[in-house]
């Protein structure tokens, strides 16, 4: 089995942003309550205007148009591996390169975005040190992530269908593994908290609510070349999306409906942010 964050899957994901557009139209349509989801993120943090802002994994810019809304002064640079992805970008800066090796001078940026892509990275460490190095020391970097319990209803219903077709060992078998895992809110938290001095979650549950079998099996359908390496030798992915139809179809007439619970959130990162400058006031009261 493939790991789901195999470079050559990953480039092959998001070669174009076909896939990318089904997930984000489901949310948007599906999701209750009804946020501003982009807009939620960017208000994580305090803007004062004018910051020098880096949106690494840029992918066509869904955070372009809502922060010039807030911050129409900001200088944004959109970053991005896939140059099918910063082709719909409507930033005027626009730039390829890797995340691991930014191409940008020490203390550069007020804040560094890396939203739904640092658990795509084979080296999460080494991204966390490089964002770090091109922020100004009261620089802040924004990552928008999925809590390790996203979408739970969906495993469980993709995990029996895998134990329906696996031939062997099938009281061990687990579901593909989600991508966000390996960065999720839980363990980003902490791995954050290496390389910064304060870290901050903020949580958005919500749920998606669904009456009809074939937006989840898009869904689903949208993560084939992640999720499909990771199944089981003899289980094919056209009989799992099967039963994963039959159960589906199922649950809806026997409901009414299918809910899918989800948690998202962000994490903000910072040595000498604004979120952390109270307490730092308390720290040296104390101290003095």
């Amino acid at each position: 089995m493939s790991a789901p964050n195999n470079r050559d899957t990953i480039c092959q994901q998001y070669r174009t942003d076909k896939d990318l557009l089904i997930r984000q139209a489901i949310h948007d349509k599906y999701t209750v309550p009804q946020v501003d989801y982009f807009g939620w993120v960017l208000d994580s943090i305090e803007w004062r205007g004018g910051e020098r802002v880096l949106d690494v994994g840029s992918a066509v810019g869904v955070y372009h148009a809502p922060l010039m809304a807030i911050n129409p002064q900001a200088e944004y640079i959109a970053l991005d591996l896939s140059m099918g992805m910063l082709g719909k970008n409507p930033a005027s800066r626009r730039l390829q390169a890797d995340a691991l090796h930014l191409p940008f001078p020490d203390n550069h940026f007020d804040v560094v975005m890396a939203n739904h892509m640092l658990y795509h990275l084979p080296d999460i460490e080494a991204a966390l040190a490089t964002f770090k190095r091109v922020l100004k020391p009261d620089g802040v970097l924004l990552v928008a992530t999925n809590s390790v319990q996203t979408m739970p209803e969906l495993q469980v219903l993709m995990r029996r269908a895998i134990l329906l077709l696996a031939r062997t060992g099938s009281t061990q078998i687990q579901p593909p593994v989600p991508a966000s895992d390996s960065f999720a809110l839980e363990n980003g938290t902490r791995q954050l908290a290496r390389h910064f001095y304060a870290v901050m979650r903020r949580d958005l549950p919500g749920k998606l609510v669904l009456t009809e079998s074939q937006p989840i099996l898009d869904y689903i359908g949208s993560t084939r070349l992640l999720r499909e390496p990771q199944l089981p030798d003899g289980v094919s992915w056209d009989d799992v999306m099967t039963i994963m139809s039959q159960q589906v179809d199922h649950l809806i007439s026997h409901l009414g409906e299918l809910v899918i619970n989800k948690l998202t959130g962000v994490l903000v990162a910072t040595d000498d942010g604004d979120f952390i400058q109270p307490f730092q006031q308390i720290k040296a009261d104390a101290m003095a």
